[in-house]
């Protein structure tokens, strides 16, 4: 994918306001440069898409801010329930001796990742924030194998552009997805590890795709598999994700 420099996008006046017509002008050089995304459609399309280009080209190599450890939430809040199905009970009865990783799609080897295999590759912990849209928050130290390294393994097809991510395919199973550029970002983790123990499941455990430079929905509970595609149009509705398809931005970034 080519990026325009930043210098023409501002000199472009596409950044100049957040309004309809900032956003207007927006969208014809963000589909030049493929910074529209999957919900860029409708009402509230444009908006959308001034928001992700914006963010794409001005803060694509960024990191999320990371904390010390004083600064670690003494009671964080999970937000939701364990899943009370029987076949996740019965992972959990075995401590998820047999919960897999299952990652597809646009790779040359499509490989099912136990969690021993993933606590075996080389980790990474951050201290970060995890920021709910309905106004709350919490620190936690995050640990886990950088989701960079696993594509990496499974040879990533140059063509690929997001990779979808979904939980344990039971009633209450949720999906979402993220771009390339944030999949190979660091701090995107595959984590199975939350202040120096194993992730607690109300927080997501055995295993939760941790996305540090979105809001908290972006980091799906309970995930099972990874599919790298090239179009989010045979997913859902086409719109990215379960929550954007229930009003959410798609993009959220922060």
């Amino acid at each position: 994918m080519s990026y325009i420099s930043r210098r023409k996008w501002i000199g472009s006046g596409l950044a100049v306001t957040a309004g309809i017509g900032g956003a207007s002008l927006a969208a014809p050089i963000a589909d030049r440069y493929g910074l529209i995304p999957p919900d860029g459609g409708g009402l509230f399309g444009p908006g959308e898409t001034l928001t992700y280009a914006a963010h794409r080209l001005v803060t694509r190599n960024s990191l999320a801010r990371e904390f010390s450890t004083a600064r670690i939430s003494n009671s964080p809040y999970p937000n939701g329930r364990p899943p009370k199905d029987e076949i996740f009970k019965l992972h959990q009865a075995s401590s998820f001796a047999d919960w897999k990783l299952d990652v597809g799609g646009m790779v040359e080897h499509p490989t099912s990742f136990s969690l021993s295999e993933l606590k075996s590759f080389p980790s990474r912990s951050q201290i970060t924030q995890l920021a709910c849209e309905e106004g709350w928050s919490y620190v936690a130290e995050w640990t886990g194998v950088p989701l960079a390294h696993v594509l990496n393994l499974v040879g990533l097809s140059p063509k690929a552009k997001y990779v979808v991510y979904a939980s344990l395919p039971i009633r209450n199973a949720t999906w979402d997805s993220i771009d390339i550029d944030e999949a190979l970002h660091p701090q995107t983790l595959i984590s199975y590890g939350m202040n120096g123990n194993l992730l607690p499941i109300p927080f997501g455990g055995p295993l939760r795709l941790r996305v540090p430079r979105q809001l908290g929905y972006k980091s799906v509970k309970y995930i099972t598999s990874l599919t790298i595609t090239d179009s989010l149009k045979g997913f859902g509705k086409g719109l990215g994700s379960a929550d954007a398809e229930a009003g959410y931005s798609w993009y959220a970034g922060i």
